[in-house]
């Protein structure tokens, strides 16, 4: 599970995160909340451009809801970008327990689903991360290991005609058979234990009673909590026959995380992750989203470092060090690496509602490179090109 950078960046792309004092008056009536600029100044310099590529009718969907759901976001209240829809059962999916002998996190009973350790570890850490000792490390591999197996498993099942709340009661048990704590479940109050990202959605995605369909791509985001530590793994799969430019989009976020895993070591500064992440990306035509980031995972779900995945980031900072644990996990988009939020105020989707991939794994540095700690059994790093 990814984490904002602290904010929605400015949509000038200058590198300064945006205020909601430059709100685009356009994208308010369209209902696009997170159309901000930094100034008035980027505001009126980019305006054309902004223009072309955010106000844009809404998609037409013939979507047919199946019985017994219901468009949770009305046309009068919402504008979705692309053809996806909010498919909620009418009758409403409760939040699924935890049996109480699992150690929970501390957000998981917080009423805002706040994390007060995580607040604490940012005002302390700033934007550094932590050097974990050997037991640490060791609890790590541990909950990692789970994380990856809980996906390959929740992976196996995709399949035309499954919902997203389905996965997410699967997920949900695997969990708690492996002693672990589900950690989106009311994290910052996400309401389930897995997020779905289908098609346009950049990231977490709610699961619902939509079934997927014949040429979706799915995002699935995997984050278990094991005896006081957190693992988080996802990965984009196709659902069925599906097209060749969506099939490439995978290949390429894939790549994009591959290549930049390969370049991590002790002494290499964050800041070059996106650095070699946005050229693989722009190679082949796509973008990759600004809000988004990799971030640090131990004993809190995300501490410091924040890590970019676009090159020349003003607000990654920091150099890897020998016993930092972090992740990298890039959302590469075929068209507007842009993203407006529905109105759940968790799923993130393209501008344009054209699709986006993403893959992301959980990292240890090794006094001699990198240890990938949710590496799937059996992988190894692709040979670099020639």
């Amino acid at each position: 599970m990814t984490v904002a950078s602290g904010g929605v960046p400015c949509l000038n792309n200058c590198g300064k995160m945006g205020s909601r004092s430059f709100t685009c008056p356009k994208c308010i009536e369209l209902g696009f909340r997170d159309g901000v600029f930094c100034s008035k100044e980027c505001f009126v310099t980019n305006y054309k451009t902004h223009h072309k590529t955010m106000h844009k009718k809404p998609a037409v969907s013939t979507y047919n809801f199946p019985t017994g759901t219901h468009d949770h976001f009305p046309s009068d209240q919402h504008v979705y970008t692309g053809k996806l829809r909010a498919v909620y059962p009418d009758k409403p999916v409760p939040m699924r327990e935890v049996p109480a002998h699992i150690l929970k996190p501390d957000y998981a009973t917080e009423v805002k689903g706040r994390s007060f350790q995580e607040q604490a570890a940012r005002r302390m850490m700033g934007k550094f991360g932590k050097i974990h000792t050997k037991a640490e490390i060791e609890s790590m591999r541990t909950v990692c290991k789970l994380a990856r197996e809980v996906l390959d498993l929740a992976a196996a099942t995709l399949r035309p005609g499954l919902t997203t709340l389905e996965i997410d009661d699967y997920v949900h048990k695997l969990c708690i058979e492996r002693d672990s704590y589900p950690s989106p479940l009311n994290y910052r109050l996400f309401p389930r234990s897995v997020c779905t990202s289908i098609n346009e959605v950049i990231c977490h995605g709610i699961p619902d009673a939509r079934p997927l369909e014949d040429g979706d791509i799915i995002n699935l985001d995997v984050t278990l909590y094991h005896k006081g530590f957190h693992g988080d793994v996802n990965a984009t799969y196709p659902v069925g026959n599906v097209s060749e430019e969506n099939m490439n989009l995978i290949r390429t976020s894939r790549k994009c995380l591959d290549e930049s895993i390969r370049i991590c070591k002790p002494g290499t500064l964050f800041r070059d992750v996106g650095g070699v992440i946005e050229p693989v990306a722009k190679a082949q035509g796509f973008s990759t989203n600004r809000t988004y980031v990799g971030h640090g995972i131990n004993q809190l779900f995300h501490p410091p470092p924040d890590i970019a995945h676009y090159a020349n980031s003003k607000s990654t900072v920091g150099e890897m060090k020998t016993g930092m644990i972090f992740t990298i996990e890039p959302m590469i988009c075929i068209g507007n690496q842009q993203d407006v939020h529905w109105p759940d105020n968790w799923t993130a989707v393209t501008t344009d509602g054209k699709c986006s991939a993403q893959f992301e794994e959980t990292l240890l540095v090794t006094a001699d490179g990198v240890e990938v700690l949710t590496a799937a059994p059996g992988w190894k790093l692709p040979e670099p090109d020639k």
